[in-house]
This record gives C-alpha cells, sequence and structure tokens, in this order.
C-alpha cells in the first residue's frame, strides 16, 4: 500500500510543471520507486510518464536533462540487479518479494508507447541496457539482451527518420546514447544502424550545437574577461563569467562524451553508403576548425607567446584557469582526429573514392589540421600516432596532385609574404606551412620552390637568435634543404647554396641543434657529390665543406652544449660539444663524397678525434667512426678504400692508438709495435734460440735479412 500511495504522489507530481531542482528529485524518486513496485502495470505507467512529464520536459535543461532521464533507468536497473544478486549467509534480512528481473524489464519497455517521441524511447532502452549489461555486468538472460539491443537498434533508426531540421534536443540525445550503447551492442546489430543518417547527426551534435562545442564560440566570448593586471601580465579569472561558462561546458554530456562519439563517427565513416556524406562531413570540420582558429585569434590569449607565458601571464591564470581551457582544446582535436584518421583510412581502401574525390578529402583534412595547429603545436608534431597517421596520408596523397597540391600551398601561404609576422598566431601558421612544404619539393616546379619556399623561409633563415622562433628556423633550414637536395633543382642549388652555407654555420650551434646541422651539412656533401649535376661544375665542393668544418672544429669549444629553447633533449644521448658535433659531422660525411675526396679525408677525420679532450665524448665519436666503417654505410668502391686505409695504411692505428706509425719503421711483417703491452723484450739468449728454431724449420730465406729483422723487430738487448 506505501509504494501505491507514493506512486499516486509521484505521478501528481511529475504532471505539474516546476523548476530544474525539483525534476532532478523527482527522477531520483522515480528511479526508487521503480525497483520497488510489484505490478507490472504500475511499472509500465511510471516509465511511461517519465518518459512524457510536464515536470521534467516542460523546460528541459538541454541534454542535460535527457542524460538525467537516461541515468534514472540506469540506476533502477543497477538497484534491481542487485535487488535479485544472491543474498550472502550473513545477511540479516530475508529478499523482498517482488517482480523478476525479466519480468521487470518487460514491464518497463512497455512504457515506450505513443504518448513519448521515439528519441525518448532511447533514453528508457538505453538506461535499460548500460543499468544490466555495463562494465561487463552481464544481468540479462542472452535473449533478452538481444531483444534489447535490436529493439534500441530499431528505435533509434526510426528516431533518426524524424529528426528536426533544427537538430535539436532529439539529434544530440540520439548521438549521446548510441554512443554509450555502442560498445555494449554487438556487431550485427551495430551494422544494422542507419550510418547515413546517424553520422551528420553525431558531428553536428559535437561541433555545432549548444550543448556541443557551438562553432567555438567559447574563445572568442572569454575574451572579456581577460583583463590586464600589473606588470603587463593577463588574467583570466576563475572567479568570471566565462570561465564559469567554459567549466560547465566542459562537463557537458557532449563534451565529456567526445571521445566515446568521435569512435561512433569514426565507425559510421567506415560504413556509409553514400561517400558524398563523407565530403560534407570534412566540410564542417573544415569549417569549425576555421571558427576556432578565428575565435582563438581575436582572443588576448593568443597574442602571448608559448616562450613567454610565463612573463605575460598571471599565475592564477596559468595554475588555474588555462588548463582547462587546453583541456577543452586537447579534446577537441583528439576527437576530430579520430574521425579524420578513419576518413583517410576509408580514402586508401576505397577504390570509388581515390580517382577523383582524394585530393579533396586530403585538402581539406590539411585545411582542418593547419586551423587546429595552435592546440597540436603544444603536444609536438609526433605526439601520438593517429595524428603522425592522418597528416602524413593527407601528405602522402596530396603530393600525388602537383596542380591541387600547389594551389593549396599558395592558398596557406604566409601572410605577411617575405618578413616574420609579430602575431604568435600567424607564426604558427607560417611553421605548419614550413613543415608541410618540405613535403611537396618533388611536386612542385622549380620556379615555384623557388617563388613559394624559399621566399617563405629566407626570413625565418635571416631572423638570427630569437628565441621565439627556434622552432620556425629549424623549419626554414629543413625547407631549403629539401629545394636543394631536389636533383630538379640543380640551378636553385648552385644559386642559393652560398647563402645557406653561411647561415647554417653562423646558426650553429645558437639557433640550430646537433642533430639538424649534423643532417644538413651531410645533406650538403651529398647534393654536391656526383651523379648530382652541380658536382660536374664544382667539383671541390664537398672538399670545400668538410674543410670548412675541419678548420672551425680545431677553434671550436669543447664544453658542453645547452639545449635549445622549445627543443626537447634526446633520451639517451650523452652531451656533446660543440667541437664534438663537428667532428661527428666530418665522420657523418664520409660516405657521400667522391672516391678521391674519402682518400684525403679519412685520416684527416680520424685524426680530429684526437681533438677531444673529454673522454665520454672522444669515445662516442670513435664509436660512430666505426659504426660509419662497418654497418654498411658506405657502397662497394667506398668499402673498399676504407678496408685498405684500416689494414695497409695506418687507419686502424691513427683511430685506436696515440701515435700512427712510423712510416719507415724496421719490423718484420706481423711484428707487434715497440709502445704495444704486447711486445715482448728479449734477452740474447732468447733471441739466439729463435734464430736457431726458424732455421732447423728449413724455410728458404736470407739469414742476414731475417736475422736482422728479428733483432730490429723484438728489440735485442
Amino acid at each position: 500500500m506505501a509504494t501505491d500511495k507514493s506512486l499516486v504522489t509521484l505521478l501528481r507530481a511529475l504532471q505539474t510543471p516546476s523548476n530544474d531542482l525539483d525534476g532532478s528529485r523527482l527522477l531520483n524518486s522515480a528511479a526508487t520507486l521503480l525497483t520497488l513496485l510489484s505490478n507490472p502495470l504500475n511499472v509500465t505507467l511510471l516509465a511511461s510518464h517519465i518518459l512524457s512529464a510536464p515536470a521534467i520536459w516542460r523546460n528541459p535543461d538541454g541534454i542535460r536533462t535527457s542524460i538525467q532521464v537516461l541515468s534514472a533507468f540506469n540506476a533502477a536497473s543497477i538497484q534491481k540487479l542487485e535487488q535479485d544478486s544472491p543474498i550472502s549467509s550473513f545477511t540479516p534480512y530475508p529478499a523482498k518479494e517482488g517482480l523478476s528481473k525479466e519480468v521487470w524489464v518487460k514491464a518497463v519497455v512497455q512504457g515506450a508507447d505513443d504518448r513519448s517521441l521515439r528519441w525518448k524511447h532511447m533514453l528508457l532502452l538505453g538506461g535499460l541496457l548500460l543499468g544490466f549489461e555495463n562494465q561487463d555486468r552481464h544481468g540479462l538472460p542472452l535473449a533478452l539482451r538481444r531483444t534489447l539491443e535490436s529493439a534500441i537498434v530499431i528505435a533509434g533508426n526510426f528516431a533518426l527518420q524524424d529528426i528536426g531540421e533544427d537538430h535539436g534536443l532529439d539529434a544530440s540525445t540520439i548521438a549521446l546514447v548510441l554512443s554509450n550503447v555502442s560498445d555494449i551492442l554487438s556487431n550485427t546489430e551495430r551494422s544494422r544502424l542507419n550510418h547515413d543518417l546517424l553520422l551528420p547527426t553525431i558531428i553536428r551534435a559535437m561541433f555545432f550545437t549548444k550543448g556541443g562545442l557551438d562553432w567555438g564560440y567559447f574563445l572568442g566570448t572569454m575574451d572579456s574577461d581577460i583583463g590586464q593586471t600589473t606588470r603587463n601580465k593577463f588574467n583570466w579569472s576563475p572567479k568570471s563569467s566565462t570561465y564559469h561558462q567554459v567549466q560547465r561546458m566542459a562537463s557537458g554530456p557532449l563534451v565529456a562524451a567526445l571521445g566515446s562519439l568521435s569512435k561512433l563517427s569514426a565507425y559510421c565513416v567506415e560504413n556509409v553508403k553514400d561517400s558524398n556524406l563523407l565530403f560534407s562531413m570534412t566540410s564542417d570540420l573544415s569549417a569549425f576548425s576555421r571558427s576556432l582558429s578565428v575565435q582563438w585569434r581575436q582572443n588576448k590569449l593568443s597574442e602571448i607567446d608559448i616562450t613567454e607565458e610565463v612573463d605575460f601571464l598571471h599565475e592564477e591564470s596559468i595554475t588555474s584557469t588555462m588548463p582547462l581551457l587546453w583541456q577543452v582544446l586537447k579534446s577537441v582535436l583528439f576527437a576530430i582526429i579520430i574521425v579524420q584518421r578513419s576518413l583517410l583510412g576509408r580514402v586508401l581502401g576505397d577504390g570509388k573514392l581515390q580517382a577523383a574525390q582524394a585530393p579533396i578529402v586530403a585538402v581539406q583534412t590539411l585545411f582542418t589540421l593547419r586551423n587546429m595547429y595552435f592546440i597540436s603545436s603544444r603536444l609536438g608534431n609526433n605526439a601520438f600516432s593517429q595524428y603522425v597517421f592522418t597528416y602524413l596520408t593527407a601528405v602522402d596523397i596530396l603530393s600525388r596532385y602537383p596542380r591541387q597540391a600547389e594551389t593549396f600551398l599558395r592558398e596557406v601561404r604566409p601572410k605577411t609574404f617575405g618578413k616574420v609576422p609579430d602575431h604568435p598566431h600567424e607564426r604558427c601558421c607560417d611553421l605548419f606551412f614550413l613543415n608541410t612544404a618540405e613535403h611537396f619539393t618533388l611536386a612542385l616546379s622549380p620556379s615555384t620552390n623557388e617563388d613559394l619556399l624559399i621566399g617563405a623561409a629566407k626570413p625565418y633563415l635571416e631572423a638570427g637568435n630569437d628565441p621565439k622562433l627556434v622552432e620556425s628556423f629549424e623549419a626554414a633550414h629543413s625547407v631549403v634543404l629539401a629545394v636543394i637536395s631536389n636533383p630538379q633543382n640543380s640551378e636553385l642549388t648552385e644559386k642559393y647554396l652560398p647563402f645557406y652555407v653561411d647561415v647554417l654555420f653562423k646558426a650553429f650551434p645558437k639557433s640550430l641543434s646537433p642533430p639538424q646541422f649534423r643532417l644538413a651539412v651531410r645533406t650538403l656533401v651529398r647534393v654536391t657529390s656526383p651523379p648530382f649535376p652541380i658536382s660536374s661544375t664544382q667539383p671541390l665542393l664537398p672538399s670545400t665543406l668538410l674543410e670548412s668544418v675541419y678548420t672551425r672544429a680545431k677553434d671550436a669549444s669543447a664544453k658542453h652544449l645547452p639545449t635549445l629553447p622549445n627543443q626537447a633533449p634526446t633520451g639517451g644521448d650523452s652531451p656533446l660539444s660543440e667541437q664534438a658535433v663537428l667532428i661527428l659531422t666530418l665522420i657523418d660525411s664520409l660516405p657521400n663524397v667522391p672516391n678521391n675526396v674519402l682518400e684525403e679525408w679519412l685520416p684527416l677525420t680520424a685524426g680530429s678525434v684526437k681533438m677531444i679532450k673529454d673522454r665520454e665524448m672522444f669515445h662516442v665519436c670513435r664509436q660512430r667512426f666505426w659504426d660509419m666503417l662497418s654497418n654498411g654505410e658506405m657502397d662497394v668502391s667506398r668499402a673498399a678504400i676504407c678496408v685498405a686505409w684500416w689494414n695497409t695504411r695506418g687507419g686502424r692505428e691513427i683511430l685506436l692508438y696515440s701515435h700512427p706509425p712510423e712510416e719507415n719503421g724496421a719490423y718484420m711483417s706481423g711484428a707487434l709495435q715497440g709502445d704495444s703491452k704486447l711486445s715482448p723484450t728479449l734477452n740474447e739468449k732468447q733471441v739466439k734460440q729463435l734464430l736457431a728454431l726458424l732455421r732447423s724449420l728449413g724455410t728458404p730465406y736470407k739469414n742476414q735479412l731475417v736475422d736482422d729483422e728479428i733483432k730490429v723487430g723484438y728489440k735485442s738487448t
């Protein structure tokens, strides 16, 4: 009787419109009462009222109301499962009689009737499925679980067909429920979803609705609350209204579920039948990322370079508000990358998409990545494998279409062409251009390489030792190096080589990292040696480059080089000095020089290793020299020169011992050097015994010559 009275009271309250707090309390009471009712008809009646009650749905709080209803059915299912679990032996109270689990589930499902819309039925079905089956609870018989899975798929497909043009609460609810139950559904039931209708619904719910990211407008609105405090520091206070708005958005159901939503979107991308939906999706993602980039550019925080945040950001912002903002932005980046990775995977595997649509998809993907680069640049380009795959796959696809590649590069070229921009966001976009452009040097004509790529790189090469431009400086070096190393650009190589070498030696080690410098010199030596065309007109260039490095190494500093700004130290490598890096550069270049130059520089390079006084760095250089000789870096002809130099021309002694051997030393073949620890000192009697032994062997030789060699070679006393 008590439950019946409670039911009547609750039903009366559900019919009365109320505020949000009253609606939440009513749902909590309804979840508890659902498990206590013993009449299936009452269970069905209460479930039906939950889906249609004015107290809940008259003024809903957006997607939060839907998640509260879903949670109510989920909590009721978990409570029912606990009631039906075996009672432990120490429980002092007997099990309460009530509806069986199967009867109760069927009674709740019958509450999804014509009094409520179909998209609300998914809240009921999804809550039951999550409560009984989520986290490997396996609370339902297999047949009933399969029936429930089929019911939610059918309800979802019907609900997708009934979505209004505004894509409001109904679309967001469908996307959220299906993303939560997708991992529970069997592969068969998941494949029955209407992917063509579901994909645009999820994309719109995530990125364009009020309950989701809403075009990224939160970045623009928060600018009004960013104020300048004393000492030229900016502060975004945790007490500001926009910070609370971002907090509410980050904790909202859609933003909090970006991971599961993006996974379901990726699954839909792989299974949609209408390929036009894929191109619409790429356009939508590009439009969202462009809006997000524009909003960030208009924000005062974008005026602060990442290297200057400590100097220009208030401590309260650094420790309290900014971590939340970047956490939200990183979640957005991850969600977009997951979807794009699936899209490019389908482009690679679907022959129908490769012919005409592949370059369109690649271009839109790169546009999106460029707009999001102010986020990904903070994480590092190789921060996670999904990003690397997406980026390199898009570049690889586009490089097969030179005309489209040139058009794309001209669209994303630096806005302030010919000089370094003042705004950090524009420098960030330039960095993306430089990092991307170096992959297209083979697909572009020499004139385009010169006008577009070298023209964009020169301002950063000439910028000097600005700590804010270290990454851009190295990216510009990579671009010029990629252009010069292209065999089609022999005229450009001859034209820009003096300028580039001058900048290269001025930049190291203050602005250019040791690996970048070693790679640059090694590449220059390779492109100036045969079979590159410039080697026929300028045959002395390899020797000149090596001579420049060798001369500088003589007077270079022996102190450990500091880590450059924005450069992560390489794990496992010993710290090196400028002198050690220069000598390693000489060693790296030897496999690329012509044979006659190799013969000249083998002893010079081996001898330069002895310039290093630090024992650890000395062993690093000596080991690198040995690896260069023995690990297959040389071709056949160069390897033959190295073997001859090592065995018969004193190479081993130069590298392994303190001094080279005497050229005219009177030693018997195979004799040990006098300063060797293995070289014995024989007395006169031992020498005579050795001579007698040799004569007794009957080996033909000239006695006096052998006697002299033995006496000299073994230092007879």
